[in-house]
């Protein structure tokens, strides 16, 4: 009797797997993307947007909502400013923020020459001519005081007068880059005092306080040479920011810094890890931050801040990823949380005992018709012998006596979390709904196993950390389920220099490569791309400096187009005609090469797309192209 029990468990089990669909493009790109605006001015709700992509229209839809938190209750707004605090006003009511672009700068053939209205030519006298994926057009974002009379704002003050600077910081910077005192006789701002030469070689970001009486500008940060960011006051009226030491390292350890009447505290500097964001509590007395550890992104609170010695506690355990924390709501956090099944929606952590609940359910009844994937966490040995923390993704149904094709997933940065995010471009989760087993290693440069290891990779792009990617996927093949015959390795930007370096020197490991706007000749690179800070620092000098071997071996032994010869595997490359980090000759270059040497190759260009794929349609082309490569040149299968 007990055994036909199991029988009949386990067809009813088979038969739900069956009966359930697997993900796909179309569908992932279906799927609301749920932001949080922030909570309700009594902190009773919280307040959302939904974007949803419009493939026809080949753009997304945004609609707001604001759900209780007591009771799950949801309605759709369409003024948000009206429950939530506009932080741009300030708190007596007086003053609003705003940001306005100033022409400062003479940059066309027409500003230098007025009689020449219909030249285009741009003239440059340095470099940070273009970031990103925009060229320099000499004007700059400025932060504008102005008064509100009768709730309309009048002529405003540009507080930053006529310094060739931005605020928000181009091209990620918001309204979190300036901020209101909390008694509103104040404004704190971010800024890079730099420009041209000297803004493409410095990441010194400082943090400025402009008073409103006296008009004078205080800089908060001086002397603190790295990135300093994201201020934010407490209730009552302590700031707080978060810094990084070293000026030209994008990637160092990122802590959380307050200013006291004794000097600037550094409250993270004992933990050997980076933070992402953090919240001061609604008592002032305490830090929640959000970083990662051990291949996932937690919660954490600094207790008791003004102590002598103020401690560090982990709040949340598991496989997910504490994405964002949005506010606090009596004794809860509310915060947006993913897993590599799972797009982001809202929860609530108990601030007492960590346990969560889920707030908004966007994308529930999508993923109740999609078999979910097995998400495996293992940690390796490396030729070094250290451990490493490598995710194993299998397919939804996934049976152990098969063989299944498998993927070395290959992350960008190179300094960036591998955790339980949810990409969709890169999403694990789709790719096993392809029958792949995705192997995506932590190898080093990944935050959340200490500082010194995520500082191993650089200068090292071709060394260890390649010796770690072979060990992840020399590893895993072990396993009777992967086949060896049909393995294949992925990745964009540091990812796709793995995948062009990796290619040259993988001895048959892998059938095909994907590279996605990755370096393929360092040297051309370096002299392209618009941050010279992140060439200088990762590669450890220029390709000049002909008695610097650390900068040498970079440009040579470490150079993907040093390896070419040894090329012999199908390559599809993809190259975004705005990306001016990782410029145009990059994925030309790498295609000319493997077309020149006879091997089966494709080129998938974007002209209007940046390091990403940001337009609907273009996405999906892109993920039609990047399953048909596999399926062609894994499983043999034309498309």
């Amino acid at each position: 009797m007990k055994q036909a029990l199991l029988i009949t468990v386990f067809i009813t089990q088979l038969s739900m797997l069956q009966a359930q669909d697997r993900m796909t493009p179309e569908t992932l790109w279906k799927l609301g993307r749920v932001s949080a605006v922030g909570l309700t001015r009594d902190s009773k709700s919280v307040v959302y947007s939904v974007s949803t992509p419009d493939m026809e229209a080949n753009k997304s839809n945004k609609k707001s909502y604001v759900i209780s938190l007591a009771n799950g209750m949801a309605r759709a707004v369409s003024d948000t400013e009206k429950l939530v605090r506009n932080s741009r006003i300030s708190p007596d009511g007086k003053y609003l923020l705003a940001a306005k672009e100033v022409k400062l700068r003479k940059v066309f053939g027409k500003d230098v020459y007025p009689d020449l209205p219909k030249s285009n030519v741009q003239i440059y006298d340095g470099l940070g001519y273009r970031h990103w994926d925009e060229w320099e057009d000499g004007e700059y974002s400025h932060v504008f005081l102005q008064p509100l009379v009768d709730g309309k704002p009048g002529e405003g003050v540009d507080i930053m007068k006529d310094l060739p600077y931005d605020c928000p910081q181009k091209p990620f910077g918001g309204e979190e880059d300036y901020i209101w005192s909390p008694d509103s006789k104040s404004i704190v701002y971010v800024t890079k005092p730099a420009y041209g030469t000297q803004y493409a070689v410095s990441t010194n970001t400082e943090i400025f306080q402009y008073d409103l009486a006296s008009g004078k500008t205080t800089n908060l940060s001086k002397g603190m040479m790295g990135y300093d960011t994201h201020p934010v006051f407490s209730p009552a009226g302590t700031l707080a920011w978060l810094s990084m030491k070293r000026n030209g390292y994008e990637a160092d350890k990122q802590d959380i810094v307050v200013k006291t009447a004794k000097g600037i505290v550094n409250l993270t500097a004992g933990w050997d890890n980076s933070v992402d964001g953090f919240v001061w509590s609604a008592d002032g007395q305490s830090i929640y931050f959000n970083g990662a550890i051990g291949g996932a992104k937690h919660l954490f609170v600094i207790d008791k801040v003004f102590s002598a010695k103020p401690s560090i506690q982990q709040l949340t355990h598991g496989d997910f990823d504490i994405a964002e924390i949005v506010g606090q709501s009596g004794n809860a956090l509310v915060v947006s949380r993913t897993d590599m099944n799972h797009a982001a929606e809202l929860y609530t952590v108990d601030l007492s005992s960590g346990k969560m609940e889920q707030v908004t359910h966007v994308n529930d009844a999508i993923y109740a018709k999609i078999g979910m994937s097995k998400i495996e966490k293992r940690l390796l040995t490396t030729t070094d012998k250290k451990k490493l923390t490598v995710w194993v993704i299998y397919p939804p149904g996934f049976d152990p006596s098969k063989k299944y094709p498998t993927l070395l997933y290959c992350q960008g940065g190179p300094q960036s979390p591998l955790t339980q995010s949810y990409s969709f471009r890169w999403n694990f989760q789709l790719m096993a709904a392809n029958g792949y087993i995705v192997v995506a290693p932590n190898r080093r440069g990944m935050y959340g196993h200490g500082q010194d290891w995520n500082e191993q990779i650089s200068k090292d792009w071709g060394g260890q950390v390649m010796k770690d990617y072979l060990t992840a996927i020399d590893e895993i093949s072990k396993e009777p389920f992967v086949d060896k015959d049909r393995r294949g390795c992925v990745g964009a930007s540091y990812g796709g220099y793995s995948a062009y370096y990796l290619a040259g020197i993988h001895q048959n490991r892998f059938k095909t490569f994907i590279a996605h706007d990755g370096i393929y000749d360092i040297r051309s690179m370096s002299g392209t791309t618009e941050e010279l800070w992140f060439t200088n620092w990762e590669f450890g000098g220029n390709y000049w400096d002909k008695n610097n071997k650390t900068a040498q071996k970079s440009f040579n032994d470490f150079n993907p187009i040093s390896h070419v010869d040894k090329w012999n595997t199908p390559i599809l490359i993809v190259q975004g005609g705005k990306d001016y980090r990782v410029p145009i000759e990059q994925g030309l270059m790498a295609f000319h090469a493997a077309q020149a040497r006879g091997i089966k190759s494709k080129l998938l260009y974007f002209p209007d797309e940046n390091h990403w794929v940001l337009k609907p349609q273009n996405a999906l082309v892109w993920q039609r192209e990047f399953f048909g490569w596999l399926n062609e040149t894994l499983n043999g299968k034309s498309f």
